[in-house]
C-alpha cells in the first residue's frame, strides 16, 4: 500500500470554502486522501513508512476533468478542417471512424490519453465511438478514468452501411458493454449509454437509451443544439426544435450530459435549468463550426456547465488547458463584459463541475480527505508563467500545457516530471503514424493541396 506526504504546496481544493492552502500537505494513502492542511501540522509525528516528497515552489490541484472526447477521432486529426458540419461529419469524419480496427481505436485512444494526461486531465467523458474494448484497454492501460459509450445511431441518410444496426441491437449491445466493464480497472472506468445526434436517433432509441440509464444508475451522452440545421430538420420530423422536442419526450434530467447546446432558446435554457440537465461546452470546436452558446446565462440560470475539447479533427488541440483559456475570453468579448467568466468560475467547470456531471462527485474534482487521489501538480517557473501576482487567474490565463509536471491519478503516478508513467509514449507514437496512413488509405479521403506541392 503506497503511502505518501506531498508536502511545501500551494494547494487549490476546490473545496465548498475553497480552500487554498500556502504552504501546505496532502497525505495519501493507496487511492485515497487520507489528511489535508498545512505542511507543518502534517509532518509532525510522520509514520516512517510514509515517503515525503517536497513540492516546494509547485501547485497542487484536482485533476481537471474533461467532458466530452472522441478518443476514437485521435487518428483523424487534420482530416476535416476548414469544411462546413455536415460535409465534416458525412465526407471526412464517418469515411475515417467507419474504417477504424479494434487496433486502430485502442491505439487512437492511447495517443488521445497521452495528451490528456500531459494537459493535466484525470478523467474524461467520452463521446462514443465504434469499438468500445479498444477504448476500455488503453484506458486501463494509461491509468487515468473515464466514462465511456458507444456511438449509437438507428437511423438518418449517409450512415455507413457498418453501422447500420437496429435499435434493439444497439441497446443490446451497451448493456453488454455495462455488463462487462461498468465499474472495471480499479473502478477507474465507468459505462454510460451514448447518443449521436438528433439527425441519426429515432425517439424508440433516445427514450429507451434513457430508460436503462436510470435502471444502470448512470448517465447519458448526447450531441444536442449544435447548429440551425439540426433545430430546422427537428422541426420538420419533429414539430419543433431538437431541446423543446426532448423536453416533451420526458428525457431532460441530471442524468443527461447534453454537449455544444448552441443554439437554445431562452426558455430551453430555463428546461435545463429546472430539469438539472449537464452541459459540456466546447468553445474551439464551437468557435470552428458552431457559433457562440450562451454559456453565461446558462451558468446564472443555476445549469451545471462544465468544459470539453471535442475530438481532434473537431478541435486540433486536445489540452483542456487552451479551452479553459477561450471559455473565459470568447464570452468577455461576446458580452463585451471583462468580469464575466471569472478565473474561478473557470476551475470550478474543469474540477468540481466536470465531477458533478459526471455524477462522480462524491470521489473526484476535489481535493478533500475521503475522496480520490486524482490530482496534478504545476510547475509555474516559467517565462510563460511568472510573476504570479494573481494565484487563482494565473492558473486559468497564463498555465500552458508544459506547466504541467506531474500527474496522480487513483494514488497513482501516472505522468511523473513530465514523463508517461504508464505506457511507452515513443513507441506509441510510432504507432499511431502507421495506424493513421493505413486508416486514411482505407478510407478514401482525398483532402486537396492547399499550396502547389512540388
Amino acid at each position: 500500500m503506497a503511502k505518501y506526504l506531498l508536502t511545501n504546496a500551494n494547494i487549490i481544493t476546490m473545496n465548498a470554502e475553497r480552500h487554498h492552502y500556502r504552504d501546505g500537505a496532502i497525505l495519501i494513502e493507496d487511492d485515497q486522501i487520507i489528511n489535508i492542511g498545512t505542511s507543518a501540522d502534517l509532518t509532525q509525528d510522520l509514520d516512517p513508512d510514509v515517503e515525503l516528497i517536497d513540492f516546494e515552489g509547485r501547485w497542487i490541484l484536482p485533476g481537471f476533468i474533461n467532458t466530452h472526447v472522441h478518443t476514437s477521432q485521435q487518428l483523424g486529426r487534420g482530416l476535416a478542417d476548414d469544411v462546413d458540419l455536415l460535409t465534416w461529419l458525412r465526407g471526412r469524419i464517418w469515411p475515417y471512424e467507419s474504417n477504424l480496427t479494434l487496433e486502430d481505436s485502442y491505439v487512437s485512444s492511447l495517443l488521445c490519453g497521452i495528451e490528456q494526461i500531459r494537459s493535466g486531465v484525470t478523467c474524461f467523458a467520452e463521446a462514443g465511438g465504434q469499438h468500445v474494448a479498444g477504448m476500455v484497454k488503453a484506458v486501463d492501460e494509461l491509468g487515468i478514468r473515464a466514462t465511456l459509450t458507444k456511438s449509437c445511431m438507428d437511423m438518418g441518410e449517409g450512415l455507413p452501411e457498418v453501422w447500420q444496426l437496429n435499435t434493439q441491437e444497439l441497446l443490446d449491445i451497451q448493456v453488454s458493454h455495462y455488463e462487462k466493464w461498468h465499474n472495471s480497472a480499479d473502478g477507474r472506468i465507468k459505462m454510460w449509454f451514448g447518443l449521436r445526434t438528433i439527425f441519426n436517433n429515432s425517439d424508440d432509441l433516445i427514450v429507451r437509451s434513457k430508460a436503462l440509464a436510470d435502471e444502470y444508475g448512470v448517465s447519458v451522452h448526447m450531441h444536442m443544439a449544435e447548429i440551425p440545421e439540426e433545430n430546422e430538420y427537428s422541426r420538420a420530423t419533429r414539430g419543433t426544435s431538437t431541446v423543446t422536442h426532448l423536453n416533451n419526450l420526458g428525457i431532460l434530467d441530471s442524468n443527461l450530459l447534453a454537449v455544444h447546446c448552441v443554439w437554445m432558446t431562452d426558455d430551453e435554457i430555463q428546461m435545463f435549468a429546472d430539469n438539472d440537465v449537464k452541459v459540456s461546452h466546447n468553445p474551439a470546436a464551437a468557435m470552428k463550426v458552431l457559433g457562440f452558446a450562451k454559456i453565461p446565462e446558462m451558468i446564472d440560470a443555476g445549469i451545471c456547465v462544465t468544459i470539453g475539447t471535442d475530438g481532434a479533427p473537431a478541435n486540433n488541440r486536445m489540452t483542456l488547458i487552451d479551452e479553459m483559456w477561450l471559455t473565459s475570453l470568447i464570452h468577455k468579448g461576446r458580452l463585451l463584459d471583462p468580469q464575466t467568466m471569472p478565473a474561478e468560475t473557470i476551475l470550478t467547470m474543469a474540477t468540481c463541475d466536470g465531477a458533478r456531471a459526471l455524477n462522480w462527485d462524491d470521489e473526484i474534482g476535489s481535493l478533500e480527505v475521503g475522496k480520490k487521489a486524482d490530482l496534478i501538480v504545476i510547475n509555474p517557473n516559467t517565462a510563460t508563467m511568472l510573476p504570479l501576482h494573481d494565484d487563482v487567474a494565473s492558473m486559468v490565463y497564463a498555465l500552458r500545457q508544459h506547466n504541467v509536471e506531474s500527474v496522480m491519478v487513483n494514488g497513482k503516478w501516472v505522468m511523473w516530471e513530465q514523463v508517461i508513467q504508464t505506457v511507452n509514449e515513443a513507441k506509441i507514437l510510432e504507432q499511431a503514424k502507421q495506424h493513421a496512413s493505413a486508416i486514411y488509405e482505407r478510407a478514401g479521403i482525398q483532402i486537396p493541396n492547399r499550396f502547389t506541392v512540388i
